[in-house]
């Protein structure tokens, strides 16, 4: 079970979390890829909490003209600037 104390630091298992990143910080780059790895699998693909609300809003902007439509390489394009590439 997962606590607090009353600094808010998170203990797992009675380690701190960040006992927990030092420990990790400490392996080495191959080990540091293996854990980083098992732990990615351990989460939901990215882009999955999207409801069906969701979508059908995004559609009826589409339908209705509110929005515009963009192709992919349009959006990449403004993500890549965004992020200053």
């Amino acid at each position: 079970m997962d606590a607090a104390d009353s600094s808010g630091s998170l203990y797992l298992g009675g380690m701190k979390l960040a006992e927990i990143e030092q420990e990790a910080l400490a392996l080495s780059e191959r080990e540091r890829a293996s854990l980083a790895a098992k732990l990615l699998d351990t989460l939901p693909p990215p882009g999955t909490d999207v409801s069906d609300d969701e979508v059908e809003s995004r559609e009826r902007e589409l339908e209705s003209g509110q929005v515009t439509a963009i192709s992919h390489e349009e959006f990449v394009r403004r993500v890549q600037q965004e992020r200053g590439r």
